[in-house]
């Protein structure tokens, strides 16, 4: 089987397996453990950022910033169809009390859709205290919003008195796909975060960056949420080799997916995204439903994501050679064309 489903679906290498089976470790409840706090360092360290905390989950990171960033009764204004509402099981209503203010308008937000969502002040309707940002914008293709961009929409929210949280899980792969740093995407908020197991290889982790004083906060709650973890550096071990080996490479999977997207697009009858990272988009025929692709696909020999109610998702990533992508396109090339497997 090809496994297209995601970049999580990725299994340690040799050499991460080492540095997981050798990490110096201690308990990072009681005296903080070594490793992790060399993976903290470097995070911040790549992100501009005062300091950095390791999660087990970019959802739990993701949702600690919005519980540090945001008040109870207030709304946070996200993009329709961003992690944060579609994949994280409704979290900031049920964990910080906050309901979503839609920013609408595919791919992704934008300066002009996110000023089209706000609303004059008035005393029958909730206020805002937290802008939220993807790059890469997953649902939208993977797409990279620019760094001038990202700051011009978060400048437009702090005159509105937000704070402004970068849900950066593939930012590794928005700076290789624009060449621009780490620390300029992640500058424009006022907490970032990114995942090790996206892109990185790593088996779990994620990690929260932004102030000293956030990050304070953010491990009170960490620890409110279940997330105090003892000998993690078995885990940072494998989010640190990620970086130093996997980080350099991401550019592999993007070629990858833009030769998948060409050739799946040959079919003619499906709608393919032209990537600009590791994610394609398929929409698949008229009348065709997703599911009985993801479905046909899988007898193939090729794991795809049922994504919504019209496409498919593929997404390349290190366990995967461009042979293997090729012959996955290929096939679902002929899927969608009619072809017998």
């Amino acid at each position: 089987m090809i496994d297209l489903r995601s970049d999580t679906v990725t299994k340690p290498s040799p050499g991460m397996r080492k540095a997981i089976a050798e990490a110096d470790v201690g308990d990072d409840v009681l005296d903080g453990d070594p490793t992790v706090r060399k993976l903290e360092a470097k995070t911040a360290e790549l992100l501009g950022a005062e300091a950095a905390l390791f999660f087990p989950t970019g959802t739990m990171a993701n949702e600690v910033a919005i519980w540090c960033l945001g008040k109870p009764g207030t709304e946070l204004f996200v993009h329709e169809d961003a992690h944060i509402v579609d994949r994280e099981k409704a979290g900031a209503a049920a964990l910080a009390g906050m309901q979503p203010r839609l920013i609408r308008g595919a791919p992704r937000a934008t300066l002009e859709t996110f000023k089209a969502a706000v609303r004059a002040p008035s005393g029958y309707l909730p206020r805002a205290s937290l802008l939220c940002l993807e790059n890469t914008h997953n649902s939208g293709g993977g797409i990279v919003t620019p760094a001038d961009e990202l700051h011009a929409i978060a400048d437009a929210g702090r005159k509105l008195g937000l704070h402004v949280l970068l849900d950066g899980a593939r930012l590794w792969n928005a700076s290789a796909a624009s060449g621009t740093p780490l620390s300029a995407f992640a500058s424009c908020a006022d907490a970032t975060m990114v995942s090790f197991s996206k892109g990185l290889g790593a088996p779990v982790g994620a990690a929260l960056a932004g102030s000293k004083t956030l990050m304070f906060e953010a491990h009170e709650a960490r620890r409110r949420f279940g997330g105090g973890m003892r000998q993690s550096g078995v885990l940072a071990a494998g989010c640190l080799y990620g970086i130093e080996h996997n980080l350099g490479r991401l550019k592999d999977d993007h070629a990858a997916a833009k030769a998948f997207a060409a050739i799946v697009s040959e079919a003619k009858t499906a709608t393919v995204t032209t990537p600009e990272t590791n994610i394609v988009m398929i929409t698949v025929p008229s009348g065709t439903d997703p599911a009985t692709v993801e479905r046909e696909a899988g007898k193939r020999g090729v794991a795809v994501s049922l994504w919504d109610t019209t496409r498919v998702r593929a997404v390349t990533h290190l366990d995967v050679s461009m042979e293997d992508v090729v012959r996955a396109a290929t096939i679902l090339r002929d899927l969608f064309s009619g072809a017998k497997s």
